[in-house]
């Protein structure tokens, strides 16, 4: 006899592990925030620039029931403006003197 989904057993439980590759993206640009406002700017956008990266990485091999909040719009799109975003900063950080 097989158990029903968990998405049907316990839907909140299920939402909230649904919603953990966007909480690991606000953690990562919760902490270089903190390390912008901590006067180590350079660390922390480059932690946020990656942490974009990261965001466009999930976005891009998590199937869509497991990605959460973190689809916005098509998967495409997603993944190029977060992507880019993320090389932008990290770029632009690494290059001011």
């Amino acid at each position: 006899m097989s158990r029903p989904p968990l998405y049907t057993r316990r839907p909140f439980l299920a939402g909230l592990l649904r919603q953990l590759p966007l909480l690991a993206v606000l953690l990562a640009v919760g902490v270089g925030l903190a390390m912008v406002a901590l006067e180590h700017w350079r660390r922390g956008l480059l932690v946020v620039g990656l942490a974009l990266v990261g965001a466009a990485g999930l976005r891009l091999v998590l199937p869509l029931r497991r990605v959460g909040f973190l689809a916005v719009r098509s998967r495409p799109v997603d993944v190029v403006l977060m992507g880019g975003t993320g090389v932008l900063l990290t770029a632009l950080t690494l290059a001011v003197p």
